[in-house]
């Protein structure tokens, strides 16, 4: 009788075929693993670069609010404080402002969190910035941040923090009192300017000082009013800001300006003609990616740029790194409308 079965031999080629087929469904999950992590890694850096820049947009949209009135700007100069630490004392100020530093460019953005801050009202007597008495009613309350300015442009504006509120009469103006307790109302600087009857007053409400710069390559966003700095994007290799301007003479936006040579510091004088803001930043992945058959990387081949520009990697073999890069353009509303003529 015949018996039925595998034989030996048919029996070890089988272990063969299935050890073969086993091996290279290992081999293909490992390269699909790999290839996944580099995908989720370059596309978590082109994410955060996104997520990061859209949060500078936000910032950088309301820069200026706060800051002017008649259709100019005024506050050429500025007295700000936060409790006894002074942090502008009377020099000059804009408030958007881009610095080249050695790592990349600093953006610092200032505005007031009041939709209300665009107008203004007029004093109704001389106020040296222990209280301000006002022409027409200010809808403001106590805590809030208010800027005394004069009537046209020379001495420093002022910032104060209101304590408390008189409220007007059919024969008295409605008063605003800045004791030293409030925030903003604690110290003392080199100029202390009368601010005359037709001065100006602006709600603020609260203001903001952004400041965004890298810290080798960590994109941060730092708070020169109070507040712990924090890291918005990683592995970011460029952080360039340029100036959107236009000709003198003119309103229209003509050209892209970098922090160098005349606008190494914006100015008052130069502040009329900013119109915009164009930001960039390259990010680099977090995972190398193999060397090709030859041993060498090609994941990239030529050195990254921003606006043109090459940038200097942060690691020796970049090569063997994808980049991805971001630009925003925006423009400045404030400013625009604030010095429309």
């Amino acid at each position: 009788m015949r018996q039925r079965g595998l034989s030996m031999i048919e029996l070890m080629v089988g272990i063969v075929i299935a050890m073969l087929v086993g091996l290279a469904a290992t081999g293909g999950a490992a390269m699909f693993t790999a290839s996944q992590r580099q995908g989720i890694g370059t596309g978590g850096a082109l994410m955060s670069a996104g997520n990061a820049l859209s949060a500078i947009r936000d910032d950088a949209a309301a820069a200026g609010l706060g800051f002017f009135g008649d259709n100019q700007y005024l506050c050429h100069k500025l007295n700000l404080s936060v409790a006894t630490t002074v942090v502008v004392n009377g020099t000059a100020f804009t408030p958007v402002n881009v610095t080249a530093e050695a790592g990349g460019d600093r953006l610092d953005v200032v505005y007031a969190t009041q939709v209300a801050s665009g107008a203004n009202v007029l004093l109704n007597a001389d106020s040296a910035g222990a209280s301000a008495d006002l022409r027409s009613l200010l809808p403001v309350t106590a805590g809030q941040a208010v800027l005394l300015a004069p009537e046209t442009p020379g001495v420093p504006c002022l910032v104060r923090t209101v304590t408390a509120i008189t409220a007007s009469t059919e024969t008295t103006p409605q008063q605003l009192a800045f004791a030293n307790t409030g925030s903003h109302n604690q110290a003392a600087f080199t100029t202390n300017p009368t601010y005359p009857d037709k001065g100006r007053v602006t709600l603020q409400g609260e203001l903001r000082w952004s400041r965004y710069r890298l810290e080798g390559t960590d994109l941060r966003l730092e708070r020169p009013l109070g507040g712990a700095p924090v890291v918005l994007a990683r592995n970011v290799i460029g952080f360039r800001v340029q100036y959107g301007i236009a000709d003198a003479g003119s309103t229209a936006l003509a050209t892209w300006q970098n922090a160098a040579a005349t606008w190494a510091t914006n100015t008052p004088a130069l502040l009329p003609r900013v119109r915009a803001l164009r930001i960039g930043m390259v990010t680099r992945s977090a995972q190398a990616e193999k060397v090709n058959a030859a041993g060498n990387c090609e994941a990239t081949t030529t050195t990254p740029q921003l606006f043109g520009a090459d940038l200097t990697p942060d690691v020796a073999n970049w090569q063997c790194f994808r980049y991805r890069s971001v630009v925003i353009v925006v423009p400045l509303r404030n400013l625009v409308m604030g010095m429309a003529p």
